[in-house]
């Protein structure tokens, strides 16, 4: 198969990506690992500028289930504090929200390519191959990587800055009183060596993602349940949440080693995007959103005709200072002295909330939407 260009991952970075190009008249074709979408280890936190981006895609969040978020509340043993949002944002599963970006691919004429497992990247004269598992190679001119957190083999990216974490996410269904308790907030957690974010999303589920130390996990004898508890019984608001609810999942999906406080900051020619150029801290940072920007603005660069290496300057450029606040406010979290003086600030600053969340934003003045 030969196109243009190639975008290999069909996640948020990658679809905007093809999106974009296929509008403007560009043969593309979309490499996908999976055979269809499937439920990631995320926040599924979309600020004012995802849903700005979504938009412009195509996405009308609602239409597909979401659910407004309008304040956070930052749970302790020491208490609970609150504060409104200083924007609009939703929620939606990335299942959802990754097969509608999917579809749109299709429909504006991308070559979306299921259950395709790229197994390498190489330089093919001055274009590129992907090596494919169990198929032919695939050969483009340009190449876009937007695997997340799946690293291509021979393209693994350096450590971050915060690699000491395991993260595992699951579903729930609370009970009726928990469900309208919690109903328009995103509730972050904090216990020893880790938090969790707690949100609504679309069906009457709420997401559960959570964070720990890898020495914190050893500690309790590792797995879910041990965490699970241990969790239960350090923040009181968790556990009250979780009385009589339903566990939506036969296990939690989890993820260890993952590079939080990455960027990347040069290119061999390969436009890399989200998670491959970014790695922001789930619930201190947008994440979401700097997935679409890279994929909108790696989009729009190209059809300007700039490089790669141009790209990935200007992303570094403007995501790097986000990147920096959300891994110090998250390794700040996961360290009980810190933690302490942050519970503090808040107690006597809510604001404080307010600040943290619009620092680890993508820039208004930047958002191509």
């Amino acid at each position: 198969m030969k196109a243009e260009v190639m975008v290999v991952g069909g996640g948020l970075a990658g679809s905007a990506a093809a999106i974009g190009l296929a509008r403007a008249g560009r043969d593309v074709v979309l490499l996908e690992r999976e055979s269809q979408a499937q439920h990631k280890v995320c926040g599924e936190f979309l600020s004012q500028e995802a849903l700005k981006y979504l938009n412009c895609l195509g996405v009308g969040v609602a239409g597909v289930g979401g659910v407004p978020i309008r304040a956070v509340r930052l749970a302790c043993q020491a208490g609970i504090s609150e504060a409104e949002l200083p924007f609009r944002a939703m929620s939606v599963t990335r299942r959802r929200l990754d097969e509608e970006l999917l579809l749109l691919a299709a429909t504006a004429g991308v070559r979306v390519v299921r259950g395709c497992r790229v197994q390498g990247l190489e330089r093919d004269g001055a274009g590129w191959r992907a090596v494919i598992d169990g198929a032919a190679p695939v050969v483009a001119g340009a190449a876009f990587l937007a695997t997340g957190k799946h690293d291509v083999r021979g393209r693994a990216r350096p450590k971050g800055k915060q690699t000491d974490l395991v993260a595992f996410k699951m579903y729930w269904r609370l009970a009726p009183e928990q469900a309208a308790a919690l109903e328009g907030h995103v509730e972050l957690m904090l216990y020893r060596g880790g938090y969790a974010g707690l949100q609504p999303v679309e069906g009457g589920a709420v997401n559960l993602c959570c964070l720990v130390k890898r020495v914190e996990l050893q500690r309790l004898g590792g797995g879910w349940e041990r965490l699970l508890e241990a969790m239960r019984q350090q923040c009181g608001l968790l556990r009250e949440r979780l009385l009589g609810a339903q566990a939506l999942l036969e296990r939690p999906l989890a993820v260890a080693a993952i590079p939080y406080g990455y960027v990347r900051d040069t290119s061999d020619g390969v436009w890399a995007l989200g998670d491959q150029a970014a790695v922001i801290p789930s619930f201190t940072g947008d994440g979401m959103s700097i997935a679409l920007h890279s994929g909108c603005l790696a989009a729009a660069m190209y059809l300007q005709g700039q490089t790669a290496e141009q790209f990935q300057e200007r992303l570094r450029g403007e995501i790097s200072g986000q990147v920096a606040v959300a891994t110090m406010v998250s390794r700040g979290l996961v360290w009980r002295p810190s933690r302490t003086v942050f519970m503090a600030a808040v107690g006597l600053w809510p604001g404080v909330l307010r600040l943290v969340a619009g620092r680890t934003r993508i820039a208004e003045a930047v958002v191509l939407a």
